[in-house]
C-alpha cells in the first residue's frame, strides 16, 4: 500500500499527520521517516519530491546566510564572536566529533548572525539556530542528497508542530526543547535508523529539556548559547542511545510533544516570573532607550534590583551554610532509584515503624498524586521501613518486602491525597500504633509535620536514624 493508504487506513488527517503517525506510516510501509514526511508534503501540495526539496532549500537559505556572517564578520551584543571563535583557526573541539562541533558551531553562529540580520522563525528564532547548524554541518559532511533531505524534512515537520505548540515564552518548546527534538530525529534518519528508534531518541532528547525558560537569557549575554548549542548535545546523547543501546522507552512521542506543550504554559505562568525577578539585573539594557525612560521609575528599577543581589546572596549563603561538608557529602543509599520518589517517603515510614509497638497488623499509605504515580517504586520501600525498620539501602529487603507483607498477612491500604507533597504513614500494631505525617524533602530528609503516639518521639527516633528533619 501507498503512504496515503496507510494513512487513510489509519484514519490519520493526511497532510498534516503528527510525528507519532509517520512513525507509524513509516513501520508498516517499510520506509524511512523522512520519505514517509517527503511523500505526505508531494501528495497534498501537488508538488514533485524535487520540487519539495527546492522549497525547503528556499526556506533555510537566509538562516544560512546568518551562520555564514555569524562565523566570518558577526558579532553580537549576547553573544560575542563566538560563532568565530568555534570555527577560526584557534577553535577548540566541543564533543570530539567532527560532525557535532560543526553543528554546534554553526547553532552558534546563526544566533550572531540573528543579532545581525535576524532569523527567519519557526517555532521561533531559537530553533531556527540549532536547524541551520545541522543543515549546514550535514551538507558539509554527507554527499547522499537524498539522505540530506529526509532528514532536512524530518527537521522541518518536528518544528512545524513546535511552531503551533509555542504559544508564549519558553525555550521548551523553541531553542533547547524543539532543537533537541528536531536534531535527535535528524541525527537517526541520517545513520538510518528505524521508525521506532526515532520515537525513542525524540523522547529521550525532549525530556530533559521539559518546562525550561528562555527568559533567563533573552538579555542576559551569554547564557542563550547553552541553550540551543545543549539543544544538539542532547539530541546526540539521545540518538546514540537509541540507536546503539538498548535502554528502554515507553513513552508514545505524540504524548511527550503534548505534554511538552502544556508544560512550555505552566512554565510561562509559574516559573517565568521567578527567571524575570533574578535575571533582571543582568539584562543587557541601551541608555538611548532608557533615555526616554522617566528617570524616577529608572531609580526605582535600580534600587529594586540592587534589593534582588542582596536577597540573592543571602539565600545562597543559608543553603551553604546547611550543605554537607565535602567530606560527608552523601546520604545513604536509596534503592528504588529515586531520592525524591523512594527515599524520604522510607524514611518517614521507618520513623513510624519505632512508634509503633508490638505486631504489626496494617500499613496505611497516603502518597500525594506524583508520589502516588509512582508507588511501583516506593511502596516496595515504605513496607520494608514500616515492617521491619529497614532503611533505604537495604536492597534485599527491598526486592522481598512485598512477599513478607503477604506472608505475615499484613493488611495494606494505600490512599492518593492531593495536598502537595505529603507522604503519610501509618502502622497499626498491637500495642501502640505509629503515625508519622510529614512532606516529601528527597532522601533522608523530610518535613515532620505530625506524629503520633508522640511527635517529640519521632524527632528523637529521627535523630537516631540519621533522618534530617528540616522546617519548610
Amino acid at each position: 500500500m501507498s503512504v496515503y493508504e496507510i494513512a487513510k487506513k489509519l484514519s490519520f488527517n493526511y497532510g498534516q499527520m503528527t510525528l507519532g503517525e509517520c512513525i507509524q506510516v513509516a513501520e508498516k510501509s517499510g520506509l524511512h521517516v523522512g520519505d514517509v514526511v517527503l511523500t505526505e508534503a508531494q501528495d497534498t501540495t501537488g508538488k514533485k519530491r524535487g520540487e519539495v526539496i527546492q522549497c525547503m532549500e528556499d526556506a533555510f537559505a537566509h538562516n544560512l546566510r546568518a551562520a555564514e556572517i555569524g562565523t566570518e564578520t558577526g558579532q553580537s551584543f549576547l553573544l560575542g564572536t563566538v560563532g568565530q571563535d568555534l570555527t577560526g583557526p584557534q577553535a577548540v573541539s566541543v564533543a570530539g566529533d567532527t560532525f557535532v562541533d560543526k553543528i554546534v558551531a554553526y547553532t552558534l553562529a546563526a544566533q550572531v548572525g540573528n543579532h545581525t540580520i535576524g532569523l527567519c522563525p519557526c517555532a521561533g528564532t531559537g530553533d531556527s539556530c540549532p536547524y541551520t547548524g545541522f543543515v549546514r554541518a550535514m551538507k558539509e559532511e554527507y554527499n547522499d542528497t537524498g539522505k540530506i533531505a529526509r532528514a532536512m524534512a524530518v527537521i522541518l515537520k518536528i518544528g512545524g508542530i513546535f511552531r503551533v505548540g509555542k504559544r508564549t515564552t519558553g525555550c521548551n518548546m523553541e531553542g533547547i526543547g524543539a532543537g533537541a527534538a528536531a536534531t535527535a530525529a535528524a541525527f537517526v534518519e541520517l545513520q538510518d535508523g528505524s521508525p521506532s528508534q526515532m520515537e525513542k531518541a525524540v523522547v529521550l532528547a525532549l525530556s530533559p529539556t521539559i518546562s525550561v525558560p528562555c527568559t533567563p537569557r533573552v538579555l542576559v549575554p551569554g547564557l542563550c548559547a547553552t541553550h540551543i548549542g545543549g539543544g544538539v548535545l542532547i539530541a546526540r546523547l539521545a540518538s546514540q542511545l537509541a540507536l546503539y543501546t538498548s535502554i528502554p522507552s515507553t513513552v508514545p512521542v505524540d504524548v511527550m510533544i503534548a505534554m511538552a506543550a502544556k508544560c512550555h504554559l505552566a512554565s510561562a505562568k509559574h516559573v517565568v516570573p521567578v527567571t524575570i525577578e533574578y535575571m533582571e539585573p543582568f539584562f543587557k539594557h541601551d541608555e538611548r532607550v532608557d533615555s526616554y525612560v522617566d528617570a524616577a521609575l529608572l531609580e526605582s528599577e535600580k534600587k529594586r534590583q540592587e534589593e534582588l543581589i542582596q536577597k540573592a546572596a543571602l539565600e545562597i549563603r543559608d543553603l551553604a551554610g546547611r550543605a554537607n561538608p565535602i567530606t560527608q557529602p552523601f546520604g545513604e543509599a536509596v534503592v528504588g532509584g529515586s531520592s525524591q520518589g523512594v527515599g524520604s517517603p522510607t524514611n518517614c515510614a521507618r520513623i513510624a515503624h519505632f512508634l509503633s509497638k508490638g505486631k504489626i497488623k496494617k500499613v496505611k499509605i497516603e502518597l500525594y498524586s506524583e508520589l502516588f504515580a509512582r508507588r511501583a517504586i516506593n511502596v516496595p520501600g515504605i513496607l520494608m521501613a514500616a515492617v521491619n525498620g529497614a532503611g533505604t539501602s537495604d536492597a534485599q529487603s527491598y526486592k522481598e518486602s512485598l512477599d513478607c507483607v503477604r506472608k505475615k498477612g499484613i493488611e495494606v491500604e494505600i490512599l492518593e491525597i492531593k495536598e502537595a507533597s505529603v507522604q503519610r504513614v501509618t502502622v497499626e500494631a498491637a500495642d501502640v500504633n505509629g503515625m508519622v505525617d510529614s512532606l516529601n524533602r528527597g532522601g533522608a530528609r523530610l518535613v515532620l509535620r505530625d506524629a503520633l503516639p508522640d511527635i517529640e518521639h519521632a524527632r528523637q527516633i529521627a535523630e537516631e536514624l540519621g533522618i534530617v528533619l528540616i522546617d519548610e
